[in-house]
């Protein structure tokens, strides 16, 4: 299934149903009466997040929602019928603008969370309504109340714990793979991550969170070098972030710098949420040359470095303890 984390849509409700003008007429009956019914109201419609979805891409194929129009009313004061509404059902975490994506409408970060986006118009009344004492006859029926019409854009923000950032070939799917059960693409290339990635890291039987690989972040990544910054917003909802440096490189330090410039200038309260840093491939160095760039890593960055080998696991039991321990501490300040 391809990923898809944007997608514009055009959305209407029903326009309610009209009133009738309608006069009773039956045998041995000598005075009818109006009894035009009300016409029915309009259908809605309504976003509802599910968590059996975790993709836009059907709304490549079906972009034009419209809700029926309510029944007309009829005589013998009978109303017309309410329309169905419409339910459209989104990804777990997906937020709803406006056309000029910029204004947000509703954020499903939750699943079961309904919003009514356009609203069912109400039906017309008939002339039974109008009757009154000195009005016996009334010849007045409105008509149905339009629907609203809308374009919105949705946007796809998958809801992770720990979002994994870093350069190209960091190993970040690697790490993915050995910490759980996602079966990430990995390669010896650049890039081989096109899409995010979500994996469960299950520490017991009680302790669990949900970690979000995205594709690497290379220099002018915010101003759409390589695949630009666009999948950043996968981890905005996460509760930390865990930056991982490939340790065969030289020059360590500044791809740290690099990646945390990249994060400020997509949006600095991304790059002011916890990190924690890890200098990956470590079976690759020495004891000298491992000992050497965390003391410069930790140097730079005023913070603990920890060491981690995707390959051997050496580290990656301490890693996740640590990680699990920032996850529940973050939920109990949240509910708190």
């Amino acid at each position: 299934m391809k990923f898809l984390d944007q997608a514009k849509i055009y959305v209407r409700s029903g326009d309610g149903g009209d009133g009738v003008i309608a006069f009773r007429r039956e045998k041995y009956i000598e005075f009818g009466g109006p009894d035009g019914g009300n016409g029915g109201r309009g259908g809605d419609v309504l976003f509802r997040a599910v968590p059996a979805l975790n993709t836009l891409i059907d709304f490549r194929y079906t972009q034009h929602f419209k809700a029926r129009k309510g029944g007309n009313g009829a005589g013998s004061d009978r109303t017309g019928a309410a329309a169905d509404n419409v339910i459209i059902d989104v990804p777990v975490g997906t937020q709803i603008f406006d056309e000029d994506r910029e204004t947000l409408l509703a954020d499903l970060d939750e699943a079961g969370k309904e919003i009514l986006l356009c609203r069912g118009g109400d039906g017309g009344r008939g002339n039974a309504h109008y009757k009154t004492s000195t009005n016996r006859a009334p010849r007045r029926a409105d008509k149905g109340w339009p629907g609203e019409e809308r374009w919105v854009w949705l946007r796809l923000k998958l809801i992770a714990d720990v979002g994994l950032v870093g350069l190209p070939n960091a190993g970040k799917s690697t790490l993915l793979s050995v910490a759980s059960r996602a079966r990430p693409k990995i390669a010896d290339y650049p890039f081989t991550t096109l899409h995010p990635q979500l994996g469960v890291v299950r520490l017991n039987t009680t302790e669990e969170f949900v970690i979000a690989d995205i594709p690497g972040l290379i220099e002018g990544a915010s101003e759409g070098a390589g695949l630009g910054d666009r999948f950043l917003g996968h981890v905005e909802r996460c509760a930390t972030l865990l930056h991982l440096i490939d340790g065969t490189e030289s020059q360590i330090v500044k791809h740290w710098r690099l990646i945390r410039h990249e994060l400020e200038a997509y949006d600095p309260v991304l790059a002011s949420k916890p990190e924690i840093i890890v200098l990956n491939k470590c079976d690759s160095l020495t004891a000298e040359q491992k000992s050497a760039k965390k003391r410069a890593l930790a140097k730079a960055s005023g913070a603990e470095v920890l060491t981690l080998s995707g390959v051997t696991g050496e580290g990656l039991p301490e890693l996740l303890r640590l990680l699990q321990d920032r996850v529940n501490a973050a939920k109990e300040s949240k509910q708190a």
